[in-house]
C-alpha cells in the first residue's frame, strides 16, 4: 500500500528501470540512461463522470504493466521510492 489515492482519472506508476547493461554488454551510465517509459500501476483513481453523473472507471488496474508517454505525469517521492502521478490518457498500452 502507497497511502496516495489518485483522484478522478489520474493513477501512481512505479517505474521499472532497465538495465544497466546494453545488449551488446557495454555499462551504460546512469547519466546517459533514458527515463523509462514503462511502469507498474501501484493505484489508480475511481474514474471520470460522463454527462449523466455515471462514474466511468479507468480500463488500467493495479498491477498492470504499462507503456507511457515519455514527458507523462508529475514525478512525486513518497517513503523513499519514486513513483509518477498521470492522468490515464497519458497510457499508451498495457503490457500483456
Amino acid at each position: 500500500m502507497t497511502g496516495i489515492k489518485p483522484l478522478y482519472d489520474r493513477i501512481l506508476v512505479k517505474r521499472i528501470e532497465q538495465e544497466a547493461k546494453s545488449k551488446g554488454g557495454i555499462i551504460i551510465p546512469d547519466t546517459a540512461k533514458e527515463k523509462p517509459m514503462e511502469g507498474i500501476v501501484a493505484a489508480v483513481g475511481k474514474g471520470t463522470r460522463d454527462e449523466h453523473g455515471n462514474i466511468k472507471p479507468l480500463e488500467v488496474a493495479v498491477g498492470d504493466k504499462i507503456l507511457f508517454a515519455k514527458w507523462g505525469g508529475t514525478e512525486i517521492k513518497l517513503d523513499g521510492e519514486e513513483y509518477l502521478i498521470m492522468k490515464e490518457s497519458d497510457v499508451l498500452a498495457v503490457v500483456k
